[in-house]
């Protein structure tokens, strides 16, 4: 007993434990042997396994009042407030000391008061003022920290109160409070389900089965679940591989297989937007985009992605505010500034030359399609076409423009440089840069683009 007090004083729980295991086993009646047990358990934060231990001391030794005094504060704190008021006045009538009468006193006089909450908390549930009873809750739990049934109680009155990240403070301690906890579980998983967060529903309903295969309410939810889960993790991946148009019919199936849950639809709409307009979807990516912001006016995400789509359908002066908004609640994100400046080169430049238009292509066509469309309107503007002198000075302008055009949307850097807003040809974004038009027709070195008689010019097409 003496090393097992040595071991305690010097904060050697584990051998101590042990030590007093073996006085316990050694001499079942020894109740001073289970009251250093109990000790330790409690230093250890085990309330669970000293409250047995406490209780044989007083079942061998009635009249240890200290020990009688620490089980009462233990039932206390699990909210068995008659067990606790029992103990706290058999202390009193035996003879205990000025300290030990004292705190028992105390605690006597808080037992009373927290039976007259629990009831009062009670009859404010009862009457589903709700709110009302969670505040009374709040002052019982205050000290009854073990209290399963008002951890319960408060529980739900968080949960029909909206409270849901409340709910789930209880019901998270509810698990670990009360042995095959498999409502706490329960709940937990549809709350985050409700919450649109599928992993941790999936994570909790899965507790539950642990302890219950064959828990009815939990195998259901699991199997709805599951389906999301897989669903959303699907879509995820088919994003990543950059297939936005398989990803978004996944998405679809998402909000078929839950279209209760406004959560689930507008993470998937969100998603969707995504999709959309990295696959360059831009009117489509608007419209899902507009659709998610009238309810979460606030997704930053969602702006940058609706910004995006905004660009690619050349509505600049949009996209710049949609860009605006999300800086306003992401002030350090890098992404946002990159794309306002690039919306405000791009709106500059659209008023000024725009070479996708000067050839009257999209700003996702191809080499190919740029060179034939080349092509057809070198042909059609060369100078050569044109006897009034007005005509063929429009003319050799508007064919200069063109094949400018063909040069910078031909060469994947100059091209590059442009679709950032930059003009390549541009002598003020380009200043030192020699480029071959600079300067009108002179520019052109090794042909004349205006030779004898109709379509005699010599064009590199490649």
């Amino acid at each position: 007993m003496e090393m097992g007090k040595k071991l305690l004083a010097a904060g050697q729980l584990a051998d101590a434990l042990s030590h007093f295991h073996a006085a316990v086993d050694g001499d079942p009646k020894n109740y001073l042997a289970y009251y250093r047990r109990a000790t330790v358990f409690l230093a250890m934060g085990k309330s669970k396994s000293a409250l047995p231990d406490l209780s044989r001391v007083i079942e061998l030794k009635p009249d240890f009042t200290s020990a009688r005094l620490q089980r009462g504060n233990l039932l206390l704190k699990q909210g068995k407030l008659d067990e606790a008021e029992s103990d706290f006045k058999k202390v009193l009538k035996s003879k205990p000391s000025h300290k030990e009468e004292k705190d028992a006193t105390s605690q006597l006089a808080k037992s009373d008061e927290l039976q007259r909450l629990v009831a009062q908390a009670r009859r404010s549930y009862g009457s589903k003022d709700y709110m009302t009873a969670a505040a009374q809750l709040d002052a019982v739990i205050e000290t009854c920290i073990w209290d399963v049934a008002s951890r319960e109680m408060r529980a739900d009155c968080f949960i029909q109160m909206g409270e849901m990240e409340k709910a789930i403070g209880d019901l998270k301690a509810l698990s670990k409070l009360k042995n095959d906890n498999t409502q706490a579980f329960y709940k937990l998983s549809t709350i985050y389900y409700n919450l649109g967060d599928h992993e941790m529903s999936l994570n909790e309903v899965r507790e539950c089965l642990k302890l219950d295969p064959d828990h009815k309410q939990c195998f259901s939810h699991y199997k709805q679940v599951k389906k999301l889960n897989k669903q959303i993790l699907s879509a995820e991946e088919l994003i990543r591989e950059q297939r936005y148009e398989d990803a978004v019919s996944k998405y679809e199936d998402v909000m078929k297989t839950e279209p209760n849950v406004p959560q689930f639809s507008l993470l998937a709409k969100e998603r969707i937007c995504h999709a959309l307009s990295q696959a360059q979807q831009a009117s489509r990516a608007v419209s899902v985009c507009s659709e998610v912001l009238q309810s979460d006016p606030e997704n930053v995400n969602v702006l940058k992605d609706r910004a995006e789509a905004y660009v690619q359908d050349e509505q600049y002066e949009n996209a710049m505010k949609d860009y605006e908004t999300a800086a306003k609640h992401s002030e350090n994100d890098h992404q946002i500034k990159e794309g306002l400046e690039r919306a405000q080169r791009l709106l500059k430049q659209s008023q000024r030359r725009d070479y996708y238009k000067i050839l009257g292509v999209k700003r996702t066509a191809q080499k190919k399609e740029i060179i034939r469309a080349y092509r057809k309107l070198a042909q059609q503007w060369h100078p050569d076409n044109f006897q009034d002198p007005e005509e063929k000075k429009k003319a050799e302008k508007k064919f200069i423009d063109i094949a400018q055009a063909k040069e910078v949307l031909t060469d994947p850097e100059m091209r590059t440089k442009f679709d950032h807003g930059e003009d390549p040809m541009d002598p003020e974004s380009q200043q030192g840069h020699h480029h071959p038009f600079h300067g009108g027709f002179h520019g052109f070195q090794g042909f004349n683009p205006f030779g004898s008689g109709p379509f005699n010019f010599k064009f590199n097409f490649n």
